[in-house]
């Protein structure tokens, strides 16, 4: 395994601060233990890096070669150096559902004829250099505009616009390649009426137009991509970028740098609240719609409306921002192809949401009529009939579905423990016939309808009125009311 190259001069040093972390981010959610991520990311580092070096040692005079901003094209080294592993005779260190994405065709899509690669991919490498790194910084990385302009050497007053520019800017460039692309003539017709109703948040899709997304993987991509209001962005760019676990490296992000900003780590006088709320809106709309993108679905949404009807559902739709505007919101086609890793149930591999980081908010999933087990009871009956106050709960679970779609869903679950814990498993009772697929933070099996979430490496550790948390996504048929039962080591939780 090679060493870290050594960086050649200050500004190429400053490089490796700034993309290390998210390097050994991405490495960790393609690999099966802390060691074997870190050998991954140090081989990627040193392929990435060679890789930018000769870009910009052969670019010359006003031609551009087509290629990513730093960080998405570490990210990429890291896809790549898996692809080389599993070829090799090595994916047994792999996590068990990217080697199953490796062998299908999202993976291939990543590596066939231009035309057909994601169209994100191809639209944030048809931007200027400069354009494209402040988007994926402020969209995918989730920085604060203020920091992203400090990086960038930008002017912190007009950052904000160059953005709004460069989010203008990647449309285009996406609308075109979708022009592009090897189209049959049912897609063609509808590239101009999708062009038109994703310019505009209020615009609503006709019946055709949905139905057409709802089975058609392609337009479903270009949908995603093109509707810039809703907070999709994000999931758009990492999914199509990145490919395998867009979804968990983007939460993984977001929480990083909830994480910064919460410990009061940002330089005085950064700080800018109305800044931060526009970020928190676009990636809670966008990591909570387009779990679709990254979780067997198509990177993208579906115009074709559902019935959300469940009470649970109702509970936490009213403090949620509409994802894609009123007829734009829902997910679309199933798409294999996309590279979305996939719920293990489906035997493909996801995000990957997705994703990573706890959660913002966890907004506390309205508690089923149905018993909670043990844990939800507030008094039982005596022999004799008297009631007697049950012991309290020596921890509390909120359980939150962030994201659903007609067949899926993700979800977040925070438990908040009384006592220390060294190590820790959270155990659950699906009602529905639910399947826990693809989960960051922690380790989930499931037998029957009984699922246990065991502590990743990195989190076993939990000082006594801490709290712990993790996320999955999930497949659902007819019914997908919250889970009950909940248990942390054994012992009952209280749900709420």
């Amino acid at each position: 395994m090679p060493d870290l190259p050594t960086a050649q001069d200050d500004t190429e040093a400053e490089l490796f601060s700034e993309c290390w972390d998210t390097v050994l981010s991405y490495a960790d959610l393609c690999t099966s233990g802390s060691l074997t991520a870190h050998q991954l990311a140090t081989e990627a580092f040193t392929l990435g890096m060679r890789e930018i070096r000769a870009a910009v040692s052969t670019r010359g005079g006003s031609a551009r070669a087509a290629r990513l901003p730093a960080i998405p094209a570490l990210l990429t080294a890291v896809r790549d150096t898996a692809a080389r592993w599993e070829a090799a005779g090595q994916g047994h260190r792999l996590d068990p559902d990217l080697r199953l994405w490796l062998g299908s065709g999202g993976a291939a899509r990543f590596a066939g004829p231009p035309q057909r690669r994601p169209l994100a991919l191809r639209g944030l490498r048809d931007m200027r250099d400069a354009d494209a790194a402040l988007l994926w910084l402020a969209e995918v990385e989730a920085l604060p505009l203020p920091t992203v302009a400090r990086r960038l050497g930008r002017d912190q007053d007009t950052v904000a616009g160059e953005l709004d520019r460069a989010r203008t800017l990647f449309r285009d460039r996406c609308h075109r390649a979708h022009l592009d692309s090897p189209l049959d003539a049912q897609c063609r017709g509808y590239a101009r009426l999708l062009d038109a109703v994703t310019r505009s948040p209020a615009a609503e899709a006709p019946g055709d137009l949905s139905r057409h997304l709802a089975t058609c993987v392609r337009c479903a991509e270009a949908a995603a991509c093109l509707r810039l209001h809703g907070g999709a962005l994000p999931a758009a760019l990492a999914d199509g970028v990145i490919g395998w676990g867009g979804l968990a490296y983007l939460e993984r992000r977001r929480r990083a740098t909830e994480a910064r900003l919460g410990a009061g780590r940002p330089d005085p006088g950064t700080a800018d609240p109305e800044e931060g709320t526009g970020r928190n809106r676009a990636l809670r709309g966008g990591l909570a719609a387009v779990a679709v993108l990254l979780s067997a679905l198509a990177l993208g949404v579906s115009m074709m409306p559902f019935d959300r009807s469940d009470d649970d559902l109702a509970a936490t739709q009213a403090d949620r921002r509409p994802v894609t505007g009123p007829d734009l919101s829902r997910p679309a086609a199933r798409a294999t192809a996309t590279g979305a890793p996939a719920a293990r149930a489906t035997g493909s591999p996801p995000a990957p949401p997705v994703t990573s980081r706890p959660p913002r908010t966890h907004r506390r999933a309205k508690p089923a009529p149905a018993p909670q087990g043990t844990s939800s009871a507030t008094h039982r009956a005596s022999p004799a009939g008297t009631p007697v106050t049950a012991p309290p709960a020596g921890c509390r679970v909120a359980f939150d579905v962030t994201a659903q779609w007609p067949d899926g869903f993700q979800a977040a679950v925070t438990v908040t423990t009384d006592r220390a814990l060294t190590d820790w498993q959270v155990a659950w009772t699906f009602r529905d016939g639910q399947q826990a697929g693809r989960t960051w933070d922690a380790r989930v099996r499931q037998s029957g309808s009984r699922v246990t979430a065991v502590a990743a490496d990195y989190d076993r550790v939990v000082p006594a009125h801490g709290t712990l948390s993790f996320g999955f996504l999930g497949t659902w048929r007819n019914r997908n009311h919250p889970p009950t039962g909940f248990t942390l080591n054994g012992a009952p939780c209280a749900l709420g």
